[in-house]
């Protein structure tokens, strides 16, 4: 999949496109819909398929003040988009100018002008342009005028369509296997492997701790099952994956760590490697105990419980 950062990296190789556009954060079964049916269509008549999407997401630039916490990080979401089979996927720089232009200004600019449309797939309720003000119906007036047609698919999902915003409440609640569901996948959150404080080896569950710029919406604090895939290794290990600050001893940084389940430290060295971690489901909340011996116990609790979610 090739990804266009501007309207000067599109290619003027003469091939008409079908397009669709939204923020897909998550890239879930809804968008998932979408995207594969404006990969089809233009299969199926020799032309590029384009997703747009903006970055940061707009409501971070219209409402600074509560930013959104995005399920998915442009790259992984860049990787998504490519899997539902895609060509192209262009990242429309988000800001104030962009957002003040109507939606005639938007549609000839982009859609006809740079990326020479030829036809348009939307669910029904799109809104662009500025204060949202255009609609499905603009999209099909400014399809005759300009020459595209217009394509709605029909909205996708189970009590309710899929949402983005709804996905995103149930992974900063831990309902991670909810989320699972609605995405057609388990959420990911991935990055390097660095070291910890080594407490985990000490008591005898050794962690790999994910370094703090990792991507992807981190969960409700808690002790959840999951799968762990590391750089270098071709198949995911079951984990216990915990996320939290660590109350028992008085931690405040919070952090995302993972034992992988008979795996003895030493044999097996992640330290520096890319490492993504995937939530089945929540196991339990966060709890601060009162010594190590109640610590103990319940981490062997936990690793049953991972074992019997997992199947393991």
């Amino acid at each position: 999949m090739e990804i266009y950062h501007g309207l000067d990296e599109v290619p003027r190789d003469g091939i008409g496109t079908v397009i669709t556009l939204g923020n897909f954060d998550g890239v879930h079964r809804g968008h998932q819909t979408v995207l594969r049916a404006v990969a089809a269509e233009a299969k199926a008549n020799g032309l590029r398929s384009v997703a747009m999407t903006f970055d940061p997401h707009p409501r971070t630039i219209h409402q600074p003040q509560t930013p959104t916490q995005m399920i998915t990080s442009v790259r992984q979401k860049s990787q998504l988009i490519a899997e539902t089979g895609i060509d192209a996927l262009f990242i429309q720089p988000y800001d104030l100018d962009f957002a003040a232009q109507t939606p005639e200004e938007f549609v000839s600019r982009y859609f006809v002008e740079g990326l020479d449309c030829r036809c348009v797939v939307v669910g029904d309720d799109v809104r662009f342009g500025h204060d949202n003000a255009g609609t499905i119906d603009t999209l099909r007036r400014l399809g005759e005028v300009y020459g595209f047609t217009t394509v709605t698919i029909d909205e996708v999902g189970r009590g309710g369509r899929f949402s983005s915003s709804r996905i995103r409440d149930q992974i900063i609640a831990g309902d991670v296997a909810e989320a699972a569901d609605q995405l057609g996948r388990y959420h990911r959150v991935e990055g390097t492997v660095v070291h910890g404080d080594a407490r985990g080896r000490d008591l005898g569950f050794p962690t790999a701790n994910l370094s703090a710029d990792g991507e992807g919406l981190i969960p409700a604090d808690g002790v959840y099952a999951g799968w762990a895939s590391f750089s270098g290794e071709d198949h995911p290990f079951p984990a216990a994956i915990s996320v939290g600050t660590n109350p028992t001893f008085n931690g405040c940084d919070r952090r995302v760590e993972a034992y992988v389940l008979d795996k003895e430290f030493g044999e097996f060295d992640v330290y520096d490697r890319h490492m993504v971690l995937e939530f089945v489901a929540r196991i339990r909340g966060q709890v601060a105990f009162t010594g190590l011996d109640a610590l103990i116990a319940q981490m062997h609790e936990d690793i049953a419980d991972v074992r019997e979610v997992l199947h393991t």
